[in-house]
């Protein structure tokens, strides 16, 4: 091959290359799996096309269509007490694990301080309505909603994973307790005593 030659494929590969190939990384990200995930799939072969270069890294052709329909992951964490940051910080965290254990990307990390029987929080319902999301992964369904999931998971258009059904934070539940008798006492005897009302109640139970 003559000087020209060689020249020409240098510039071939210099300035249409990038254009002909994907990294791996992109790979990973327009499946909204983590880059580890998508590294063992090209181990397995399951990505057509996709091979290694001496410098290590992977590239895959550029023809290789994007799939439909792929997840975006968020993770949603609650307290009902802005006292419990600190919770609300390690349950975000745990969530957030989980997915990367799962393979998956965390798009988006919402984390709320309301009661679990608020129905009118404002960053679940932001949440929600988002088109770009399509996954929401909570660690308890209380952390979700008290009441009214299967409504939330029959309406909601994508997907709702919840880690664990059965364990509850007993601090966020008394909470939620209080908000709800303090609730019914402000109706009953009117907004001045409904804390007092509230406290006797709590102390009767607690005998």
């Amino acid at each position: 091959m003559s000087e020209w030659g060689v020249i020409y494929l240098i510039y071939q590969y210099i300035f249409w290359y990038p254009f002909l190939m994907k990294k791996l990384s992109e790979y990973a990200k327009e499946h909204g799996i983590h880059y580890k995930t998508a590294h063992v799939h090209f181990k397995k072969g399951l990505i057509p096309g996709a091979y290694q270069l001496p410098t290590g890294t992977i590239v895959i052709p550029d023809s290789y269509q994007r799939p439909e329909g792929v997840k975006r992951t968020a993770v949603y964490a609650r307290v009902s007490s802005s006292q419990n940051k600190n919770n609300l910080e390690s349950q975000a965290s745990r969530v957030s694990q989980f997915c990367l254990a799962k393979g998956w990307i965390v798009n988006q990390i919402v984390k709320e301080c309301a009661s679990g029987l608020n129905d009118k929080r404002p960053k679940l319902i932001k949440l929600l309505l988002d088109k770009s999301i399509n996954r929401i992964v909570v660690e308890h369904t209380d952390k979700l909603t008290r009441f009214g999931l299967n409504y939330i998971i029959k309406l909601y258009p994508g997907e709702i994973i919840i880690i664990n059904e059965v364990i509850e934070d007993e601090q966020d539940l008394m909470q939620d307790f209080v908000s709800l008798v303090t609730s019914f006492c402000a109706r009953l005897y009117g907004k001045r005593k409904s804390k007092r009302k509230t406290e006797q109640l709590i102390n009767e139970l607690s005998k």
